[in-house]
């Protein structure tokens, strides 16, 4: 409805009224409201209408929208500033008004009430310590909180006020206890904030109340340590001990090298009642706001555990925001996108933002333009909770109305934590250096378990005897439980193969040296290949697409070499048809970029999809296009990579260039994830890479920084040259019996090379292939020739490159130059290579050929590993050289002209060493 309605509407408002008569469905919601809520009298001017009805009618909106903006949030000061969305002059009304009486109260239930009654009812409701923001949601939706907010105020009962205060004063207790036993050491405090923990309290409590069986949360380092003990329940031994020092674990545990306290993941049972509740802590770093697509992700994985992927409502996530990085990070954006698209939706996410009212030492006009930290959840219509964190009973209430709607509704909700920190950015900074007058305040400000201990000896709820008492138990409970970590430190347990996990194990050395049975049956494998080839009766595909279907019908049955994409889709079929479900997201990859996977169809007269391995057996074909995003989308693979191994996940790059804008999820979570938390993961990255005079943003998946990465035996690195060899590298990720990343630099060009095909043999019979020997001069070799004496040159490359220089060598007639392809840079099988060096007796030189930049690709990778390599076996004796591009800042040139040239010179340097 418009803002002002005046007196010449009235007709047509008339009207609207008998439609709404006759069928209250037939108008918009507001105007049904509106009728709802006042009764027309017939015999008044206008058919009962004047437009003073109407101008309160629209301010009683107004406050139903803004009146949060007038609202009592703020702890540190008790004045809100007026708003001129609810200024009286707006809606033609005057203080001469206050004493009229309205019929249109009867919209908020009080029929007949004067203007006074009707605005200081509405203040009560909307500009309290909690209020709502949803002028932006679905009308329904809007509809729901006018009910909440204006319906009976439900009331805690003695003993749910004792409980909330049991947790306030818990929380605040440890916070003391560290902050006297740890001088100076950075915990992140909670102070100011305190009322999160009775709030997840209270979201437990409810959750199980609606059936829920798990909540999956994700959080920044700010109160972390309290949430890990005061609501998950870890031991505080655990926590004392990290304060202390070093311990030891109960099982040596290799390659891990731990992370901070505040990073620390946890995953435990809580029982209410007679119901148990799984509460589980997502590990993440210091980037804030990264760990969001991540437990989107792992909440998806466990709604699939669970059998919850229609209403999905036994899984909740809950993300746990900082104002300034809720506010401006990007991938709170991302996040949120992913809402309701159905290849990562999970039923709705309940987002806490704590508002500490600076960001580090940032003050909040310097850290977004936003009136409120919370308002990029207007994008998509989300509906937000404003509370002042000093009202503990509002900010419970809250959380437990955000419940109620996520599970009603299945849609993300925020509840904005209006409060403040009591330290600086941690324990040893000082605030005061950036916000003197803030700081003066909260230095005098009551804790959260004060203003609340207070309350509770005034309503006769508890006494002074009781709190004081309750601080005293605490403390000396901690105390107790300090002196006994000290004597007697608990030991970290290794990571436990449960669930989904179990049967596999942690990798050794000596995994990446044996070979892995990748092989299928090559019936099986032919009955897959024809059902990827067919399409169901009645279904049109599109007329260019037919060939294709022939084509790869033919493959199947041997007719025709098996191309990239088809090798592609017989190794998800062939896992598919073993038990084992994959999952594929990513910009475009049902088409794929480059118009060669296609493993979704669509009828070219009804639009219908259709993906043929969705229908092999009861496993799950997820082949999903995602939104263009790869931090998000990459973090949520990740998240759900590490919660279900069972299935293959993998994500496409549009392009490889395009995945820095993943960096931080690869860096923290991916490269780093089991080393710092015994986090494992499958996850395969598809990286579009190689050099065709595309231009600097359309060559490079920066296989440079990748390798850089490597350590530990941390991910497999790959850049292959063959359709079975994706074939075998994707079927080894589940093979193994345990999990590692794998990074594809996967082609572009090589899809449709000629040369760059495989026999269903091949992919039946053989198996991945780390190194690849010169295939061209053992053969010759083989039928009697003396290639291998010829030879004094090892031209070792990896990727694309190897056609081209192929492809040159046979202008030439060259037979003294032999290429061998690194297949998987890492980890670097060392053995594999040595045995084909010493296997050419002449060899003179070792040459690294690559298409990249000098300072980029794997060659300074690969140079210390040959160099290695070649000192330890004993050939010093052979020249290492290098060819290549040389140093750029740019991965690539932007003329296609300038290209070739670079690349002709490549090629010509390789054979004349």
């Amino acid at each position: 409805m418009a803002r002002s309605i005046t007196q010449e509407n009235a007709q047509l408002i008339e009207n609207l009224y008998q439609l709404f008569r006759q069928n209250p469905q037939s108008v918009g919601t507001d105007w049904r409201m509106f009728f709802e809520g006042f009764e027309f009298a017939s015999d008044q001017p206008g058919g009962g209408l004047s437009e003073k009805e109407l101008d309160v009618y629209n301010l009683i909106a107004a406050y139903r929208n803004h009146g949060h903006f007038e609202a009592d949030l703020d702890p540190l000061t008790n004045t809100p500033t007026p708003s001129d969305q609810l200024a009286l002059s707006r809606f033609n009304l005057s203080d001469k008004d206050l004493d009229s009486h309205f019929q249109i109260g009867g919209l908020i239930g009080q029929p007949g009430a004067s203007l006074r009654e009707i605005i200081s009812h509405l203040r009560s409701v909307y500009c309290g310590k909690l209020t709502v923001q949803c002028a932006e949601a679905l009308p329904e939706v809007r509809n729901w909180f006018i009910r909440e907010f204006e319906g009976p105020v439900p009331k805690f009962d003695a003993e749910q006020k004792k409980q909330i205060f049991a947790t306030v004063n818990q929380a605040e207790v440890l916070e003391k206890f560290i902050h006297s036993r740890y001088v100076g050491a950075k915990r992140f405090s909670v102070e100011g904030s305190d009322a999160l923990l009775p709030m997840l309290d209270g979201l437990a409590r409810t959750a199980v109340e609606l059936q829920v069986e798990e909540v999956v949360l994700g959080m920044a380092h700010r109160g972390r340590i309290n949430v890990l003990t005061t609501f998950m329940n870890k031991k505080v031994d655990f926590v004392f001990a990290e304060f202390n020092g070093p311990t030891e674990t109960a099982v040596p545990i290799d390659d891990f090298d731990g992370d901070v306290k505040y990073h620390i993941g946890y995953q435990t049972d809580r029982v209410y009642g007679e119901r148990s509740l799984r509460l589980t802590l997502a590990f993440n770093p210091s980037h804030l706001e990264a760990v969001n697509p991540v437990v989107l992700g792992m909440s998806r994985a466990a709604q699939r555990r669970r059998l919850d992927t229609q209403e999905r409502k036994k899984v909740i996530p809950v993300l746990i925001h900082g104002d300034a990085a809720f506010a401006a990070q990007g991938i709170v954006l991302e996040t949120l996108q992913m809402a309701h698209v159905k290849g990562y939706t999970v039923g709705g996410t309940i987002h806490i933002a704590i508002d500490n009212q600076v960001g580090f030492t940032t003050s909040p006009e310097n850290g977004r333009s936003s009136h409120y930290c919370s308002d990029v959840a207007k994008v998509i219509g989300i509906p937000v909770l404003h509370v002042n964190g000093d009202d503990v009973e509002s900010c419970v209430r809250a959380l437990q109305m955000a419940v109620r709607f996520r599970q009603e509704w299945g849609r993300d909700i925020v509840v904005n934590v209006i409060c403040y920190r009591r330290y600086g950015h941690n324990e040893g900074d000082e605030p005061a250096y950036t916000q003197p007058l803030m700081y003066e305040i909260i230095r005098k400000h009551p804790t959260l378990r004060e203003i609340y201990g207070k309350q509770l000896i005034r309503e006769g709820v508890t006494t002074q005897g009781f709190t004081d008492q309750a601080m005293k138990s605490e403390m000396d409970r901690l105390q107790e439980i300090f002196e006994r970590t000290k004597a007697h430190p608990p030991k970290i347990e290794p990571f436990r193969f449960e669930g989904f996990w179990k049967g596999l194990r942690k990798s050794k050395a000596e995994d990446f040296e044996q070979a892995t049975d990748t092989g299928f049956d090559l019936e099986q494998l032919r009955k897959v290949g024809r059902l990827i080839a067919e399409v169901p009766s009645g279904f049109t595909p599109h007329p260019k697409l037919v060939k294709l279907l022939e084509s790869r019908k033919a493959m199947a049955e041997g007719k025709e070499m098996v191309d990239w994409g088809m090798g592609e889709l017989l190794a998800y079929g062939s896992l598919i048809q073993e038990g084992t479900s994959v999952r594929l997201t990513g910009q475009d990859c049902v088409r794929g970029t480059f118009t060669h996977r296609h493993a979704g169809l669509y009828d070219f007269k009804t639009g219908e999809h259709y993906a043929a391995l969705d229908h092999l057996n009861d496993k799950e074909f997820c082949v999903y296009d995602s939104i263009l995003s790869e931090y998000g989308v990459l973090g949520f693979e990740y998240g759900n990579s590490v919660c279900d191994p069972s299935f293959l996940f993998l994500w496409e790059a549009q392009f490889g260039d395009f995945a820095n804008g993943a960096q931080i999820i690869i860096d923290q979570f991916l490269a780093a994830g089991e080393a710092k938390w015994q986090q494992m993961s499958g996850l395969v990255l598809l990286l579009p890479h190689g050099y065709e005079g595309q231009g600097p943003e359309h060559s490079s998946a920066r296989l440079e920084r990748f390798l850089q990465l490597c350590a530990q035996y941390n991910m497999q690195v790959a850049n292959l040259t063959t359709p079975a060899q994706v074939f075998h590298a994707l079927r080894r990720q589940v093979r193994r019996p345990f999990r590692k990343p794998l990074i594809v630099m996967s082609p572009k060009s090589l899809l449709r090379h000629p040369r760059a095909v495989s026999t269903m043999e091949d992919l039946a019979d053989g198996g991945f292939q780390e190194v690849i020997p010169d295939q061209q001069l053992d053969v010759k070799n083989t039928r009697g020739g003396s290639a291998a004496h010829a030879v004094d040159t090892i031209a070792l490359c990896s990727g694309k490159i190897y056609y081209d220089l192929l492809e040159e060598r046979e202008k030439l007639k060259n037979d003294r130059t032999a290429l061998v392809r690194i297949e998987q840079l890492y980890p670097f099988i060392g053995s594999q290579v040595t045995r084909l060096v010493k296997g050419y007796p002449k060899l003179k030189n070792l040459i690294w050929v690559q298409e990249e930049p000098k300072n980029m690709g794997a060659y300074r990778y690969m140079y210390f590993r040959l160099t290695e390599l070649l000192i330890r076996e004993g050939l010093t004796h052979l020249a290492l050289h290098y060819v290549g591009r040389g140093e750029r800042s740019s991965p690539a040139t932007g003329s296609l002209y300038r290209h070739k040239i670079e690349q002709a010179e490549i090629l010509k340097n390789c054979f004349t060493i």
